[in-house]
């Protein structure tokens, strides 16, 4: 889509894909931009489709994101439960279908993502703005062109989920953003995002911290550490933002196998790095890998590793993750 396309004209596009008669599903890998701007779209599309269901592919175990989830009352279900035949159309927020296996399965009638497009999208309607910190200054956009003010609990929402991208505003962050975030303060409850901030991790996350530093392996300014299984890719998030703090370091490369597929989170420091085109060098040919300048993330099935790997056993795999990326 034209940057250059007005805001209005942004909306009317986006509401033109829908009808009075559609039942509309929207599928996210749940964090809080893709909460927050699913929640965004579902509130355009009331009194204009005849339902519309929110469906998140990952299970949900980060503490921040099932408080927020609560205490916002943010009606979800598993995408594995929902029967895509069901809708008429399908959306998809803070992603796009190559960014993970789940999503590949559907033909969706609207994407809209600021990560940058990897690969050829065919769909009716797509907004895909990567110099843009968070989806949720996008939805915000729409919000306004629509002149609706959002209710306290979307507001709230919608702040927390620029927060969360923009690293607080430290990286990747465009004018829109802190415009969309000057406009949502008023409207949210800042009690409520405080209640969600402070509610970060469990104490057996811990136990994760401990095994990165066991593991860690410092080469060149870069820190890498294997989890071996992990209980979510969230534990590798925790940890890998965790390392960023460090002094010494520009870049961050923290892995873990989960479910029979190897998860790879990339930070750096965002001075003339690329986190994106770093995932996808070292790791696109063997399965999905992307992400913006200095955070990326890589996910490759166990089954795509070179044959060397075979045994997959923690040790091999974490060498495995250095010799791609060092």
């Amino acid at each position: 889509m034209s940057p250059t396309r007005s805001r209005r004209g942004r909306l009317q596009e986006l509401l033109s894909q829908f009808s009075s008669q559609d039942s509309v599903l929207i599928t996210i890998w749940a964090d809080p931009d893709a909460l927050a701007s699913a929640l965004a779209l579902k509130r355009l599309l009331w009194r204009k489709v005849q339902s519309v269901t929110i469906a998140h592919f990952n299970e949900i175990k980060r503490f921040d994101n099932l408080t927020m989830v609560r205490l916002l009352k943010i009606p979800l279900v598993r995408l594995h439960k929902v029967d895509g035949s069901s809708f008429s159309k399908i959306a998809l927020v803070d992603g796009q279908p190559d960014h993970n296996e789940a999503f590949a399965d559907f033909d969706y009638d609207v994407i809209i993502d600021h990560h940058p497009q990897t690969t050829s999208l065919h769909v009716p309607f797509q907004d895909i703005r990567p110099d843009y910190g968070a989806v949720a200054t996008m939805m915000t956009e729409y919000l306004r062109a629509a002149r609706i003010r959002p209710a306290k609990s979307l507001a709230t929402a919608l702040l927390f989920g620029i927060r969360v991208d923009t690293g607080n505003f430290e990286s990747g962050v465009v004018e829109g953003d802190i415009k969309a975030f000057r406009y949502l303060f008023p409207h949210a409850d800042m009690n409520l995002l405080r209640k969600i901030e402070v509610a970060d991790m469990r104490a057996e996350d811990l136990n994760y911290f401990q095994l990165a530093l066991e593991n860690k392996q410092i080469i060149d300014g870069k820190i890498f550490s294997h989890l071996g299984q992990i209980e979510s890719p969230d534990n590798l998030v925790l940890v890998a933002d965790f390392f960023m703090r460090l002094h010494e370091i520009a870049w961050v490369v923290v892995s873990g196998v989960y479910r029979k597929t190897l998860v790879v989170i990339i930070r750096n420091d965002g001075f003339r790095k690329d986190a994106g085109a770093g995932a996808r060098s070292a790791f696109g040919r063997l399965g999905s890998a992307g992400g913006r300048r200095s955070k990326a993330r890589a996910e490759i099935p166990l089954t795509n590793l070179p044959k060397r790997f075979e045994e997959k056993d923690a040790a091999s795999l974490g060498r495995f993750v250095i010799q791609q990326f060092k």
